[in-house]
């Protein structure tokens, strides 16, 4: 098993864009003692840095949250896959993890992550194989994921059976958000042949019922209320049909970052079952939040009094042409910014260590390494300025970065993050 403390004592080298070039050799440890300074401590642009204190902040948030509503918290890591920010997650009351695919799963479970949710179907023989290895290795180990056909069921089994699993594998059936959703089981007759697909296993275990009301078709708050009441009529449905027999407990989980206010509301309303429910939201993009297309969307724009998430991404970049008096490129593109909700905002401009508004730039496109940017005539904006780009979709900004500094108001790094996509 893998610690955070390895994480610390890897070399800093080539393959970490934006780290300052005369940090070549030290351990990310090393360089992080030393606290430089992102804007004077010879980091090149362009380089992503997340806001310490907003970081926290939204951990803090969060954990507040799912407390305040009776809410069990298993936050989507495939946002940022850094486990230090999924042992801060934990550190902040998480349940556990949630995850996607897989090589997810693996990584969380080197950084030693007791408690995964796949939020996705799994019937990969090999993968199977080993997580199998892993439940018989580790009586602690909780793994649950979704299950939606029973073609599917009977892969599972005959991996599993083959496998020689020492216990059975916990799985949820999930319930489609509706006709054209993503996966899951589009009807409650559906979700019941295949619950019982499952009860007619050993390797198999029915735990609950899952799903993602961000695929709710045209969602409404309406629409999305009504999916997630049926997600707990089914609880409900299975539960008086003796589907839960063989767990201690029955999970329902829902939430993505845009409806978790939805979630909690319905989910506050659960009746009492047979057995102790577990409710958990699954929310994952808090973590940094953006400035785009989850700030837009964000619960706490419609429960304000709730609280309210902060953007934690900037990515400064460095003004290399102005060809045109209108017309200005930065040294940031497709491969070091999210683009596929929202092109970046130019959020500042830095000159002679000082930082000016800049409500007079738009980004209008982006190259794989430049960012269009388009000038009022009253834009002050100079070849060999830095300038800051606010950007939108978390899960697609991580991904572009393995090694993150995190910075201070004053800019101040104290901190890498790793992320391993």
């Amino acid at each position: 098993m893998e610690s955070l403390d390895g994480l610390a004592a890897e070399r800093v080298d080539h393959r970490f864009k934006g780290l300052p070039p005369d940090a070549d050799g030290l351990t990310v440890g090393e360089l992080a003692d030393q606290r430089r300074n992102l804007f004077t401590g010879g980091f090149t642009t362009p380089v992503l840095a997340l806001s310490a204190e907003r970081l926290e902040h939204n951990l803090r948030l969060m954990e507040t949250y799912a407390a305040r509503h009776g809410l069990a918290f298993a936050p989507h890591g495939k946002t940022s896959m850094a486990p230090q920010l999924f042992r801060r997650q934990i550190e902040h009351g998480a349940w556990g993890i949630t995850l996607a695919v897989p090589h997810q799963v693996r990584v969380a479970r080197a950084f030693g992550i007791e408690r995964v949710f796949l939020a996705n179907e799994l019937v990969d023989p090999a993968a199977l194989r080993w997580v199998a290895a892993e439940l018989a290795a580790d009586p602690a180990f909780r793994f649950v994921c979704y299950v939606d056909s029973v073609r599917g069921v009977e892969l599972m089994d005959a991996a599993l059976t083959e496998a020689g699993a020492p216990r059975p594998l916990d799985v949820v059936v999930e319930l489609a958000a509706g006709e054209g959703a993503r996966t899951g089981v589009r009807t409650e007759a559906e979700c019941a042949a295949v619950a019982d697909a499952v009860a007619a296993t050993r390797t198999l275990r029915l735990t609950g019922v899952a799903g993602y009301e961000g695929e709710v078709p045209q969602a409404t708050p309406e629409r999305v209320r009504a999916w997630l009441r049926r997600l707990v009529a089914l609880a409900g449905e299975f539960d008086r049909a003796g589907r839960f027999g063989r767990t201690d407990e029955i999970v329902v989980s829902a939430g993505g970052s845009a409806w978790f206010d939805a979630v909690a509301d319905v989910f506050a309303g659960i009746p009492a079952l047979s057995l102790p429910v577990l409710k958990l939201l699954r929310s994952g993009a808090y973590v940094s939040h953006d400035d785009g297309h989850y700030r837009r969307l964000t619960p706490f724009n419609r429960v304000p009094g709730e609280g309210a998430l902060a953007p934690a991404f900037r990515l400064w970049t460095q003004v290399v042409s102005r060809p045109a008096r209108d017309q200005a490129f930065v040294n940031a593109g497709k491969r070091d910014a999210a683009y596929d909700l929202d092109l970046p905002v130019v959020q500042a401009v830095r000159r002679d260590g000082a930082e000016h508004p800049a409500d007079q730039l738009e980004v209008v496109a982006l190259s794989d390494q430049h960012a269009w940017l388009r000038l009022s005539s009253a834009a002050d904006v100079e070849v060999g300025d830095w300038v800051a780009l606010g950007l939108s979709h978390p899960c697609t900004v991580f991904d572009k970065w393995q090694l993150i500094p995190v910075a201070e108001a004053d800019g101040t790094v104290v901190d890498y993050i790793r992320t391993f996509f």
